[in-house]
């Protein structure tokens, strides 16, 4: 450090960069060490950093890089929803569902990107920027999922990396939905939404590879 910098702004963009690359979020006693401060030091940097949205606090207390930093460059949340677009579109033609990318926001999950199929007679209707909790709905059941820690080998070997959901958000209407894996700071899942009463067994694998070409492509 020298006498032009501060310190604190430092703290803080280090903060940033440590949750940013982590996938499953820190602890205040992790940033701690981590930094080589106090606990109080971290977390008058963590409640600074939530007031402007940069960082969030999920239930159990885990900080993570918050949706606020999307905003910082005001084309980063466009390019998001551009990169994540081909491979909606092939997802919706494909299943004839609502595709849709869903992020974090919080303790919801928001839907920053939906494309509707061009050739089926009815078809749910879904809108970005639609919210619900993280714990309904398959886009945010499955981005829970990721969340927890991984199994060990051989822990369970048939355990889908998909989630199924029915009637949580609306009558009627069916989810599936897999998590954005592998892309540093960014929570999230791809999906389908489809009114049935039962999801077609392949829907799980195709929206599984979706979720795939869109972490590529957010890399």
């Amino acid at each position: 450090m020298t006498a032009e910098t501060s310190q604190t702004l430092d703290r803080g963009l280090r903060v940033l960069k440590l949750l940013a690359d982590t996938d499953h979020g820190l602890t205040v006693t992790e940033l701690s060490h981590k930094l080589g401060v106090n606990r109080t030091v971290v977390y008058r940097l963590l409640a600074t950093l939530e007031q402007h949205a940069l960082v969030r606090r999920d239930l159990g207390g885990r900080a993570r890089v918050g949706l606020g930093v999307l905003g910082l460059g005001r084309q980063v949340h466009p390019l998001v929803r551009e990169a994540a677009m081909p491979a909606l579109r092939a997802l919706a033609e494909d299943i004839g569902a609502t595709a849709h990318l869903t992020l974090v926001d919080g303790a919801e999950a928001l839907a920053v990107a939906v494309v509707e199929p061009t050739w089926t007679d009815y078809h749910v209707a879904y809108r970005a920027g639609f919210r619900h909790p993280l714990e309904r709905g398959a886009a945010g059941k499955a981005i829970l999922a990721a969340r927890r820690p991984p199994q060990p080998p051989g822990a369970d070997p048939d355990a889908p990396g998909y989630t199924l959901t029915h009637g949580e958000l609306e009558a009627g209407a069916c989810g599936a939905a897999a998590p954005l894996l592998g892309v540093t700071g960014v929570e999230g899942s791809v999906g389908v939404v489809m009114l049935a009463d039962v999801v077609p067994e392949r829907v799980g694998e195709r929206v599984m590879h979706a979720a795939r070409e869109v972490a590529e492509a957010l890399r």
